[in-house]
């Protein structure tokens, strides 16, 4: 069972995503705010009883506290906690922001209730989401990004096979999908990913892809 936390200013939209949630055999809701300072107050409490949730659904522009800052916070506090920012606001800098305080992907409130369920499942796992449109918008910044980007001194110490699993995670494969396309185990492959994100002094799968993105040049030299 995915435990789910909604974070939304319009009670409206919390009763909604409850509802449609619900629906799901394997998602529950255990608890909504509507804002950050609320949310983090609620994680704590239900931190306490020993089922924190496993997945936020955060809105971003709140009162109190908004999204961004929650998020930071949140991560800070409770990293095993993954965010899934939803919300109707499809602006560069807002995704670059999230991403940058720990959201694991980015969705807008028009996303069908499949394909928020599925990427609930997804996020809970560890996997990066995100609705049409939105990796463009994320890699839009780097494509125009000074050319002597600094390289991270971690980068040449990594193995080629380790190259080889970090240009995957920029094209967005899973690694199921990696394990498959070089013919290893999907244990071998976490053993990698975890390798290279310590290498690379990276937090998440996230941040991977984005600088995999912006070396794309050293990876397929």
């Amino acid at each position: 069972m995915i435990h789910i936390l909604l974070v939304d200013d319009q009670s409206i939209i919390r009763q909604g995503l409850s509802a449609l949630l619900e629906l799901e055999a394997d998602l529950q809701v255990v608890g909504d705010a509507e804002n950050g300072k609320a949310a983090l107050a609620l994680v704590a409490a239900l931190a306490q009883t020993g089922r924190p949730p496993d997945v936020a659904l955060m809105d971003l522009r709140m009162p109190m506290m908004d999204g961004i800052a929650a998020t930071r916070q949140l991560k800070q506090r409770y990293p095993e906690i993954q965010v899934l920012v939803l919300t109707t606001f499809d602006d560069d800098e807002l995704i670059a922001q999230a991403l940058r305080v720990g959201a694991q992907g980015y969705l807008l409130k028009d996303t069908p209730s499949e394909e928020l369920a599925a990427a609930i499942r997804a996020v809970a796992k560890g996997y990066s989401q995100f609705g049409p449109g939105i990796v463009e918008k994320m890699l839009s910044a780097p494509a125009s990004a000074p050319t002597d980007l600094e390289i991270p001194e971690g980068f040449w110490q990594l193995t080629p096979r380790e190259k080889e699993v970090l240009q995957l995670i920029g094209q967005g494969a899973s690694n199921r999908e990696i394990a498959q396309a070089l013919y290893l185990s999907e244990g071998t492959v976490k053993n990698h990913v975890t390798h290279l994100l310590g290498r690379l002094n990276l937090r998440d799968r996230t941040q991977a892809a984005i600088l995999a993105e912006q070396l794309r040049s050293q990876l397929n030299p």
